[in-house]
């Protein structure tokens, strides 16, 4: 995933405001951490809850939530340099700041509002309380609308917006796709039609980067208001982002239909920033917008970028022309708020209800719950686009006809979906969401295709068809064989994927008329397509399709049917071969002893790779080992029993802490490389009696 943007802050300075608690009983919020250093915080209200996670996050990952706040305050570069500027810019070019502050009182209930207003003063009071971590005092207070940000910020990426910023910045978006296939998440739910004993499973399985502003933060929440959930969030999130509460459980995967629009203005030959409306010039609007950079130890140089307004959005003056840019994101300021809905739902119907705001504007959602109901959605919001246009592309602009408002025009119950199918099972591996169960039952395209462009029915990847070889060998199958599927290293029998349909053909390739390369041809077809530490052609494999990925990206545009000549498949394999050689000397060397899971002094082998279930993505090390970054990193699994609580288990790529110095920092490794998973629980008094540290933060500071 790249290096936008996510939630959160911090304050050194407390400004009272209205409502906000003063914390006279602080001793009210527990957070309670366990062996592994899990915070579960346990308090009365749901905003003394929240107060509580702020400082729960701050004592493990505090860099973090700081570097989010600083971006959203376009500070970033003061202490991250040229790339923290880039990061400034990106977010002042959106202006969700703008639209938070001017917004949040009227889209938000009071309760709500509470509940932000209390999870930034625990973030200022842990701030004031440490002022030697403080990264820059000019970040604080802060305020509600900065937490608003966070949210929005997070979706831009999530629902693919800021690919669109990215292109136009590049130069790229003058030929694209939309569509970005190398985010990655699973999700599997499965009810007792499929099970052997009569329970729901559900896994939750998104694939994050490891580290940094989107890596996933796991926490246990529990009020007297009725909020018992756990699950993953983000550092600065305040309330649980998947996981599961006593009633129902969800997972979230990244989805590729259309969130965002380009726009190209036709601007006049010899006036200056003018652009033609309905026949008529106009002039853009300017906008100056400033930032620092530091370039040496307290030397900070302030630089600056103009931007545009036009009637088709905001606007970017480039090398191919004048681009305007929307996006739904920009609209998400109540996304905060259903989240909070969906954590507080204890039925389907409640679950569903919270769905139906459509405030989160993206992203796959797969749903079981203790009534052994199993959904599946292709979450969306779309604005009344004009049909007959292709929104993915750039879309010329001159005419008024072309422009929407932001109210959703696809009913919730139009967009990709299915209940309880017979077969007893749904997924969404980020594959076509006209693939998400039994054959029979998949939902089918409705008239919103065309400008929603939700991915076509050909558009599966390689993990949705090793899921679909998986459960077709079962009748039913135990919570063993579901925990085998999810942990699954192998490449399906058919590698046709996105973009490159035919990727199956490079097993077909004659090794005799390709001399040069006939010894990786012969490997690769005696290969079994596992990716365990041990294999010794997986290594191999994945420096060839990296290579066709280069390759594809080079002659993008690509379309869902395209399809690889032999003479690419050639020019990846014989690449590979040269960097295989060069680097290890050898074409066969296990996985695992160059792809390595490390963090401090510990460093493991580690399985998967790109698009297997269980996925794994890496970064070259300086010593030419490769480190992963991306990929498996929180998983929990869940089984709904017909009596009594969830069974619940989990595992954390690295640990609960951010903080080196930590015991928590890696704690969790060694489990996750050997694909093992840790119980846990939401039974308060097992939390309490199984507790190693039971405290409270500390007191809001006058």
């Amino acid at each position: 995933m790249k290096n936008l943007l996510l939630l959160s802050f911090l304050i050194l300075f407390i400004i009272p405001i209205q409502g906000q608690s003063t914390f006279e009983d602080i001793e009210n919020i527990q957070i309670i951490r366990d062996k592994w250093s899990v915070p579960h915080i346990i308090a009365p209200t749901d905003e003394e809850v929240a107060y509580g996670l702020a400082w729960a996050q701050c004592e493990d990952d505090f860099v973090t939530i700081q570097e989010q706040m600083l971006a959203i305050r376009g500070k970033l570069g003061t202490v991250r340099g040229k790339d923290g500027a880039i990061a400034d810019f990106a977010i002042k070019f959106m202006k969700l700041r703008e639209v938070a502050a001017t917004n949040y009182q009227q889209e938000l209930s009071p309760k709500m509002i509470l509940i932000i207003e209390h999870f930034a003063t625990g973030i200022n009071t842990f701030a004031k309380a440490n002022p030697k971590e403080v990264l820059n005092n000019d970040i604080f207070p802060i305020e509600v609308p900065d937490l608003v940000v966070g949210y929005m910020l997070g979706l831009v990426e999530i629902s693919g917006a800021g690919n669109d910023l990215r292109r136009i910045m590049d130069g790229s978006i003058v030929n694209f796709l939309n569509q970005d296939a190398e985010k990655g998440s699973n999700g599997i739910a499965i009810n007792p039609n499929k099970t052997h004993n009569g329970e729901t499973y559900l896994a939750i399985n998104s694939h994050q980067p490891l580290e940094g502003w989107y890596s996933w933060y796991e926490a246990h929440l529990i009020s007297e208001e009725g909020t018992n959930i756990l699950g993953g969030t983000f550092p600065g999130g305040l309330n649980i982002f998947h996981g599961v509460n006593e009633h129902l459980g969800w997972a979230h995967t990244v989805n590729h239909a259309d969130f965002s629009d380009v726009f190209q203005l036709k601007m006049h030959p010899t006036k200056k920033l003018y652009y033609e409306i309905d026949g008529e010039w106009k002039k853009l609007k300017e906008e100056e917008l400033k930032t620092s950079v530091k370039i040496a130890g307290f030397l900070k140089i302030p630089i600056k970028r103009t931007i545009y307004e036009s009637d088709f959005g905001t606007t970017f003056k480039t090398e191919h022309g004048f681009f305007a840019w929307k996006f739904k994101a920009q609209e998400a300021v109540r996304a905060v708020e259903q989240w909070y809905e969906m954590n507080k739902a204890t039925s389907y119907t409640e679950f569903r209800k919270a769905l139906e705001k459509r405030s989160i504007p993206c992203s796959n959602i797969v749903f079981a719950d203790k009534d052994h109901n199993i959904f599946y959605v292709s979450n969306g919001s779309f604005p009344n686009r004009k049909t007959g246009l292709d929104w993915t592309k750039v879309v010329s602009a001159h005419s008024s006809d072309v422009l929407y408002n932001n109210d959703i025009d696809v009913p919730f119950g139009d967009i990709p979906q299915v209940l309880n199918p017979s077969c007893g099972y749904v997924f969404n591996t980020n594959n076509t969401p006209y693939s998400c169960t039994c054959s029979d039952e998949n939902p089918a395209p409705k008239s919103h295709q065309s400008f929603s462009s939700y991915q076509p029915k050909i558009a599966e990847n390689l993990r949705s068809r090793r899921f679909l070889e998986l459960i077709a060998q079962y009748d039913t199958l135990t919570y063993e064989d579901f925990k085998r599927i999810k942990f699954d290293q192998t490449y399906p029998s058919n590698l046709g994927i996105p973009k490159a349909n035919n990727l199956e053909d490079l097993f077909s390739i004659n090794p005799t008329e390709y001399p040069e390369i006939t010894d990786v041809l012969l490997l690769l077809n005696d290969w079994n397509r596992t990716t365990t530490p041990d294999n010794e052609t997986a290594l191999l494999f994945i420096k060839i399709v990296t290579n066709l990925s280069d390759i594809m990206k080079a002659n993008a545009p690509l379309d869902f049917d395209n399809q690889l000549t032999t003479e690419q498949f050639v020019e990846a394999i014989t690449a590979a071969k040269q960097e295989m050689l060069t680097k290890y000397g050898s074409l066969q060397i296990s996985l695992g002893d160059i792809q390595r899971h490390s963090r401090g002094n510990v460093d493991l082998p580690i399985g998967g790779g790109p698009d297997i279930l269980a996925a794994i993505y890496t970064k070259e090390r300086e010593d030419g080992k490769q480190r992963a970054i991306a990929g498996e990193s929180y998983i929990a699994l869940v089984r709904f029993q017909n009596d009594g609580l969830p069974i619940i288990e989990t595992i954390n790529c690295y640990g609960t802490s951010a903080e080196p110095n930590s015991p928590h920092y890696t704690d969790q490794m060694e489990m996750f490389v050997n694909q093992q998973l840790k119980p846990m629980t939401l039974d308060k008094e097992a939390v309490l009696k199984e507790a190693v540290r039971v405290y409270h933060p500390k007191r809001l500071v006058k």
